[in-house]
């Protein structure tokens, strides 16, 4: 069972989670998010040992299409956006996806 957090994303949005004990990340500057991103990201979902993806919700933008699908349909891990306003109703989606039910479920 995978056991890490891994972080994706500006050496700013990194370091907070590093500090924290994240210790997989990939620093990925904002000049470089269109040539970097997708192989980081590869690499964070192929890793055995990362059960969940941290990104910021607008670096999804700089995703190609193969990878973004990657992404979205990951199971384990599973991918946590932070940011960008998507509100209760993206995480809502996130937790649903990552245990496979809807705790928020209404009568």
């Amino acid at each position: 069972m995978s056991q890490e957090i891994g972080v994706i994303g500006s050496p700013e949005f990194t370091t907070g989670f590093r500090l924290a004990g994240v210790r997989k990340f990939a620093d990925v500057p904002d000049d470089d998010k269109d040539d970097q991103l997708d192989d980081a990201v590869e690499e964070m979902l192929t890793d055995d040992d990362v059960g969940i993806v941290v990104m910021h919700d607008d670096d999804l933008d700089h995703l190609s299409r193969g990878v973004r699908k990657d992404v979205e349909t990951s199971v384990e891990p599973v991918l946590v956006t932070l940011g960008g306003g998507t509100g209760s109703g993206g995480l809502r989606e996130q937790i649903k996806r990552a245990i496979g039910i809807d705790l928020m479920e209404e009568d």
